[in-house]
């Protein structure tokens, strides 16, 4: 009906009592069939579930879970989510919470551990029933609320030694060491390394000090004109491998602790004609395909980012549904892979 002068009452989505007519049950089961299904019977949960579809009924998770206080939603926050070495991760995660009926809410923290804090808090006013954290360094305000919400929280960043609860990772600092030493055992003497800007990025930090750690072990000087920090991108790498070669006293290697940056400078001495390894020879950190069809290709280490994911997501789903207690440490590992470049 209409009111004079007045225009007609705005649509209303499905409701309960409409999936419960459909149905031909009382509200109260339809209310149990979504909440607690291992109290109703199968046939009842299929009419329920034909009725939702048929009225075109959304559940209300958040209002659904008051009695829990929680919902069947993990969120996730990565860095970046233009950067497609986070996707394998995501997609491991996703795969796993599918096939268990949670749903994954992901937020991008632009390599800002406020934005972190910002949208930590915005999911866990959401309920979520679960997070995971890409990175292992957080505000205290965020430290304080994750601690305080009782949520379970999956880091995977790096395999730090003091997780706030859960962490599923590779070291960073060991994955760093090992390829370093890998170059010096191939006769290099003066190493190179490239990162991003460390302050406000805990795992270039932490591969810088296991590149440290391997120049101490195989008795080579540590150089800092030899150590450069960049911004990402592919103008980047060609910059720093060209600083990195025309000094007086030239670096003979270069490891670049990020894969576009190995790429850039690939690209480089394609452009300048240097011979690689010829020249100077280049190791990346992480195995983007594109690492393997350069000429030559770049030799790296492989991660094992979507197995981080599918683990993340276990041990989360381990936690939430009573099946694990304690703190969780899983160490993934990583390989390096040896090609031409070097």
């Amino acid at each position: 009906m209409t009111r004079e002068g007045a225009e007609k009452d705005p649509p209303r989505g499905a409701r309960m009592r409409d999936v419960a007519k459909a149905a031909r049950v009382s509200t109260m089961t339809v209310s149990r069939a979504l909440t607690e299904p291992a109290k109703v019977s199968a046939e009842m949960r299929a009419r329920v579930a034909e009725a939702i579809r048929a009225v075109g009924y959304v559940p209300n998770k958040l209002a659904g879970s008051l009695s829990s206080s929680r919902t069947q939603v993990i969120g996730l926050v990565v860095p970046s989510i233009e950067n497609s070495l986070f996707a394998a991760t995501i997609q491991g995660i996703s795969d796993v919470l599918r096939r268990h009926d949670h749903q994954l809410m992901i937020a991008d923290s632009g390599y800002s551990l406020e934005a972190e804090e910002a949208a930590i808090r915005a999911f866990l006013e959401q309920r979520v029933a679960g997070l995971i954290l890409h990175d292992t360094t957080h505000t205290p305000t965020a430290v304080r609320m994750i601690r305080a919400s009782g949520v379970p929280v999956v880091e995977n960043g790096t395999l730090t030694p003091e997780p706030l609860d859960m962490v599923v990772s590779y070291s960073n600092a060991d994955a760093a060491q090992a390829m370093t030493l890998h170059l010096a055992r191939l006769g290099y003497r003066r190493i190179g390394f490239v990162s991003l800007h460390a302050a406000a990025n805990a795992r270039s930090r932490d591969r810088r000090r296991g590149y440290g750690a391997a120049l101490e072990q195989a008795g080579l000087a540590f150089d800092p004109a030899l150590v450069l920090e960049m911004p990402p991108g592919l103008a980047s790498g060609a910059e720093a491998l060209v600083r990195l070669v025309e000094r007086e006293a030239p670096a003979d290697a270069i490891f670049f602790a990020g894969d576009v940056l190995a790429m850039g400078a690939s690209l480089e001495c394609a452009r300048r004609g240097w011979a690689v390894p010829g020249k100077v020879a280049l190791a990346a950190f992480d195995n983007f395909d594109l690492l393997g069809h350069l000429v030559p290709p770049v030799t790296t280490l492989r991660l094992p980012r979507q197995e981080i994911g599918r683990r993340s997501a276990q041990v989360l789903l381990d936690r939430i549904q009573g099946r694990a207690t304690g703190p969780v440490s899983v160490d993934l590992r990583f390989e390096i892979i040896h090609r031409a470049s070097t």
